[in-house]
Order: C-alpha cells, then structure tokens, then sequence
C-alpha cells in the first residue's frame, strides 16, 4: 500500500496564507514562509490596534472637548466636574461631536455646566 501523503489539505493551508499575503511586496507575498511570518506579524498588530484604537478615539475627543471648552473659557477638568455636579450624563464621544458640529449647543451644555461648578 502506498503512503498517503496530505498534499491537498498543506497545499490549501499554504495557499490560504499566499492569497492572504496579497498586497505585501516582494517575498512577503511569494515566499510561503516569509508569508506566513508577516501574516502572523499583520494579525498581531491588528488586534493590538483594535485596542488602541479605542484609547486614540477618547484621546481625540477630550482634546476637541478641552478646545471647544476652552472657548467658551473653561478649561476641560472645569467642564467635566461641572457636568457631574450637574449630573449631565452625555459621554465624551457625543460632546466632542456636539463641539464640532453645534458650538450653539454646545455653548448651552457649558454654560450649565458653569453655572453648577459654581454652585
């Protein structure tokens, strides 16, 4: 009896890594083995930057905050401690577009937010 080798399954795995590599330069793309290490690389990075995608957004939008609330003359710690006082629960994600999209609105949020800093 002959030797059963598994040339279908391996030639599937190795073709689904070349067909994922698609788009890489060089033997990255035609070099099973060079492929497999920076598909593997690729994916690494991809879930690490699904996590830190999530801190880059916050980051973007308390900068727009403290800007926005910087015009209207507090700074972003003053704003956000005058939202909890006033018990305004609107997260940063909606203030921050509020901030660019309606600084009338905004303005609103703000000045409550003064007035109960104060307070």
């Amino acid at each position: 009896m002959s030797r059963s080798k598994a040339l279908v399954p391996s030639r599937n795995r190795r073709k689904k890594v070349l067909s994922a590599s698609r788009g890489a330069f060089g033997g990255r793309r035609k070099l099973y083995r060079v492929a497999n290490e920076n598909l593997l690389r690729g994916m690494a990075y991809a879930y690490r930057d699904r996590k830190q995608r999530k801190r880059h957004m916050r980051r973007l939008w308390i900068q727009r905050i403290n800007a926005a609330a910087r015009h209207f003359g507090l700074s972003y710690n003053q704003f956000i401690d005058g939202l909890k006082k006033a018990e305004i629960e609107i997260d940063r994600k909606v203030l921050s577009e509020l901030a660019v999209t309606d600084m009338d609105a905004f303005g609103k949020i703000v000045e409550t937010a003064r007035e109960h800093r104060a307070n």
